[in-house]
């Protein structure tokens, strides 16, 4: 049975390819969706080629349910988005996918069950079935090939519905196993390559040492360093200085 978790429902509307109704199921269960409606689906159902394609998404097509016109897939829904290119004949409001799953959300956290429309590949929705939805997701393209994929839609619908459920920072650090380098691991650090650098002669002329020593430690600083990174650094100056020693032999 599908999940007892809020979400809208999936409303394939005559789609004709199976591997596109699959590859809709697979956007959908990427991101936590898994109430789909299919009406009249042109290949019958159940389509083998959209199960090849749902790429362990199948149970989602299992459970699917199957309805004979788009009325009959969205008479128990109190709020329909209808997802076209096509609203200028029709007077409604006309949304983007992220702000429709804000609403989407709003009504169902409200009691309401909400549904969007996706029309045939070749032609989109008709406007019999745009005519029963509350609003249009209209989603911001290139004017000039405003075409896309059934799958490519749901997933793009999808994934704003999961942005504005889930608590996910705009950015965050991959750690590859390591923590951040301390104070006391990058001070150990700075010294390590002064120590060296000292007995290199690089801080020359001595009046300007000082002055060299604190951009040194100041660059170390401006760094964000992981302890990985420390142990390399520290690893790079050691060869460093054998390879001398070794060369001086």
């Amino acid at each position: 049975m599908p999940s007892e978790t809020p979400q809208p429902v999936m409303v394939l509307v005559r789609p004709q390819m199976g591997e596109n109704i699959g590859g809709a199921a697979r956007a959908m269960w990427n991101f936590g969706l898994d109430r789909m409606r299919i009406v009249n689906p042109r290949d019958g159902w159940p389509n083998q080629k959209a199960i090849a394609m749902s790429s362990g998404a199948g149970r989602l097509l299992d459970e699917a349910q199957i309805c004979a016109s788009t009325a009959e897939a969205v008479a128990d829904c109190t709020y329909v988005f209808a997802t076209t290119a096509r609203s200028r004949d029709l007077t409604v409001p006309v949304m983007t996918p992220e702000h429709a799953m804000t609403v989407a959300r709003e009504k169902i956290a409200a009691g309401q069950k909400v549904a969007v429309l996706y029309g045939p590949e070749r032609a989109g929705l008709e406007n019999d079935d745009i005519a029963l939805a509350n609003a249009v997701i209209n989603v911001p393209v290139n004017p000039e090939y405003a075409s896309l994929n059934l799958a490519q839609c749901v997933l793009l619908t999808a994934y704003e519905w999961m942005r504005g459920a889930a608590d996910v920072a705009p950015e965050r650090m991959s750690m590859a196993g390591s923590d951040w380098a301390s104070q006391g691991d990058v001070d150990a650090l700075a010294r390590h390559f002064e120590d060296r650098l000292d007995e290199a002669g690089f801080f020359f002329p001595e009046p300007k040492a000082e002055g060299m020593k604190i951009n040194l430690r100041n660059m170390w600083s401006r760094f964000p360093m992981t302890r990985a990174d420390i142990q390399m650094l520290h690893g790079m100056m050691r060869q460093m200085v054998r390879w001398k020693d070794r060369k001086d032999d």
